[in-house]
């Protein structure tokens, strides 16, 4: 899972060292990344993230489904 390997800087850059790719990724992404990062199932990043955003739950789960599947897209999850 390259998601892990993953290292943001404070500017959001975010660097796969094995692949030597760099891209740069917003403050959700990052947040979900971390989370992921900590091993946190996707409800659980639904749920924190919910919560955190005071938004509906079911708009965090369509939302976090599909920033996963375009991770796995990339070959990243």
């Amino acid at each position: 899972m390259l998601v892990k390997e993953m290292i943001i800087d404070e500017n959001n850059i975010a660097t796969i060292p094995s692949l030597g790719l760099t891209f740069k990724v917003n403050d959700m992404a990052k947040k979900i990344i971390e989370l992921i990062k900590q091993d946190k199932t996707k409800e659980e990043i639904v749920e924190i993230i919910s919560k955190e955003e005071n938004v509906n739950w079911g708009q965090v789960y369509k939302d976090i489904e599909d920033f996963y599947i375009k991770l796995k897209v990339y070959g990243l999850l």
